[in-house]
């Protein structure tokens, strides 16, 4: 983090999965400084070169949204879900099995998992400011495109960014993500 609230892309480290099928980079998670055992809840993004299982994550929903590359199919529970670049996020368990099927390009995800009783909704479109209340914890923007100095996926978290910075944010594409609970 280089400014209060922002997360810059340029400074992930990418680390192999915990199923060793691809590689994740954590951007955030709650406590400062949990692990992968004892988040309350963690955004991170993924690299998905090929095709394989979810890690199974007990106690734990997910939210996956595709940022750019190829489409994944996700099958559990017997149902079928196509993500891509354009698609609405996408929540499940993370005790069900999940299979991945990617369908050309390998892609890089977003993932915000929450450990239960929380809950987390994340909305692909445009910021509006006016909408979140100014005290409300847990609730981040990922950049889907270039604004106001950050690169596209730099993530902001609201409750720590500088007001100018939230004004200038105004209508930008995001992943707009609200943990509660």
């Amino acid at each position: 983090m280089t400014e209060a609230g922002v997360f810059r892309r340029a400074a992930r480290v990418f680390r192999p999965w915990k199923n060793g099928g691809g590689e994740t980079a954590e951007i955030v998670a709650a406590p400062h400084g949990a692990g992968i055992d004892d988040f309350a809840w963690r955004i991170s993004t993924a690299i998905v070169a090929g095709s394989g299982p979810f890690s199974l994550f007990p106690g734990i929903d997910r939210v996956l949204a595709v940022l750019e590359g190829g489409a994944v199919t996700l099958t559990l529970g017997g149902s079928s879900h196509r993500l891509d670049s354009a698609s609405a996020p996408f929540a499940f368990p993370g005790d069900l099995p999940v299979g991945a099927r990617l369908e050309g390009a390998a892609l890089l995800d977003f993932n915000v998992m929450v450990r239960r009783p929380l809950r987390a909704t994340v909305r692909r479109g445009r910021f509006a400011p006016a909408r979140r209340a100014a005290d409300e914890a847990g609730h981040l923007l990922l950049l889907l495109a270039e604004r106001a100095g950050l690169a596209q996926f730099d993530l902001v978290d609201l409750g720590q960014a500088a007001p100018g910075l939230i004004a200038a944010l105004a209508d930008a594409p995001v992943l707009e993500v609200r943990i509660s609970g």
